[in-house]
Formats: C-alpha cells, sequence, structure tokens
C-alpha cells in the first residue's frame, strides 16, 4: 500500500489516541465537577462547563452521562486536584496542572519526566510569580446582535479584562476569581459558549532556536501522554518561525 498509506494511518492513529486522552481528562474534570456540586447541571456551574467542553470536543453525549453517572456512585474514584512547577531546558518555566487518586504515583511520574529531559522539578509556588492565572470563554460572535463595544459595557460588570475577534471567534479574558460571574452574564445573555476554562499565561516568555526548543517540546510531549496530567503551561515563546520551523 505504499508509505502515503502507512502516513494517513500513522496520523489517524495518533489523532484516535489524542481524542482517547481528551475524553479520559474531561471524564476526570466532570468528575470533580460531580463531586463539588452535585450531578445536576442546572445548579452545577462547573459540571455545565465542563460539558460545554465536552461538546466542543466532540465528546459523545452518552459518554457525558455515563461519566455523570459513574461520579455519581459511591463507588466512584476520589480525585483531587494538584499543580507541579518546575524548569524544562534552558530555564523554560513549565507548570502542570493534575487530577490524580495518587498523589504519589503522579509526582514520582511527573518528576522522573523532568529528570529525564534535563529538567528540574520545582516547589510549589516557586513559578507563581511568572504566570497569571485568568478564565477565557470562547464563543460564537454570530450569537451577538451588539457591536463590540456595546459588548464589552455589558460584561465590564462581571469582570471583563480583555475581549478579541479572531475571524468570527471572540474570546473573552477575565481574573480567574470572574469565572462565575462571567459565566452567569453570559448564560443571562444566552451566549452558548464553545469552550470555558481556566489558563495560566506568563508574564515573561524566552526565545530559543529550533533545536533547543525541541528538548523542551520532548519533556511537553511526556507529559500530555501521562494521564494523570490536565494541563500544561509554559512560557517558551511559540513565535511564527519557530512553529513553521517545527511542522517541517
Amino acid at each position: 500500500m505504499g508509505r502515503a498509506f502507512e502516513f494517513r494511518k500513522a496520523r489517524k492513529m495518533k489523532r484516535w489516541s489524542a481524542m482517547a486522552k481528551t475524553f479520559t481528562r474531561i471524564g476526570k474534570d466532570i468528575s470533580m465537577a460531580v463531586k463539588e456540586g452535585g450531578p445536576n447541571p442546572e445548579t452545577n456551574s462547573r459540571l455545565r462547563a465542563v460539558i460545554q467542553n465536552a461538546k466542543s470536543a466532540n465528546m459523545p453525549k452518552d459518554n457525558v452521562e455515563r461519566a455523570i453517572k459513574k461520579a455519581s456512585g459511591s463507588d466512584s474514584a476520589n480525585y483531587v486536584e494538584m499543580s507541579l512547577e518546575g524548569y524544562a531546558p534552558h530555564g523554560v518555566a513549565v507548570f502542570v496542572e493534575c487530577t490524580t487518586d495518587n498523589n504519589n504515583r503522579t509526582v514520582a511520574n511527573v518528576r522522573s519526566y523532568f529528570n529525564k529531559c534535563d529538567g528540574n522539578l520545582g516547589t510549589n509556588g516557586s513559578l507563581e510569580f511568572i504566570f497569571d492565572r485568568k478564565a477565557v470563554f470562547a464563543f460564537s460572535a454570530s450569537q451577538i446582535e451588539m457591536d463590540l463595544e456595546e459588548l464589552e459595557m455589558e460584561l465590564i460588570d462581571a469582570g471583563l479584562e480583555e475581549l478579541e475577534n479572531d475571524e468570527g471567534t471572540l474570546t473573552i479574558t477575565t481574573n480567574f476569581t470572574d469565572f462565575s460571574n462571567m459565566q452567569k452574564q453570559l448564560e443571562s445573555m444566552n451566549i452558548e459558549l464553545e469552550s470555558s476554562e481556566l489558563q495560566r499565561f506568563p508574564n515573561n516568555t524566552k526565545s530559543l532556536d529550533l533545536e533547543d526548543a525541541k528538548l523542551v517540546l520532548k519533556l511537553i510531549d511526556k507529559l500530555e501522554e501521562d494521564e494523570d496530567v490536565q494541563n500544561i503551561f509554559h512560557n517558551m515563546e511559540m513565535g511564527e518561525e519557530l512553529m513553521a520551523q517545527l511542522d517541517d
């Protein structure tokens, strides 16, 4: 069948693998949300947000309902959230958010990834000064009948810090403490979200050449493969030139 077939097969398998990991991580988010606020999305704002993210990731509705039912059972896993911080090669800061039912396993695994990739796992709080935590909401601009200035005025009391329009997708950024306020405001305006999540933005970045960047991405790839890892944030500058080189 030739190399072209093998290439397409490899790409498909990689995509399926990534989808399976995404569904696993969303399942853990659902479990945490149900444990915190119950199985009814109408009264559980965190669960509503996770369900919307699941929809955006094309997670089947049956999978979502099974995850909610499983999390509501007495024998469901007790996950806890934890963060781990360290430095990749060349001083790139890496912030790792995890959801786990075994802290010791997760810490040992993450530490091994840093060590194998010439990095160093640091102490909790050591990178807080590098990253700002924000709430980020995205939705289609086609839902909005007002202009962007009017929309900003509607959202400013809910904590709006920044509003961007990228080819028809509006992205709203607030302080992470305003997540619930903004979610309620958008829901009151009947806006259907494509995603809503907490992210960490670096307030300073490191610029690396291609070979050095590959060493950092090696660590990030290993972290992404671990099912206990939910999110990874770093302060390596990912400019268009570097991205183009990595795609080659």
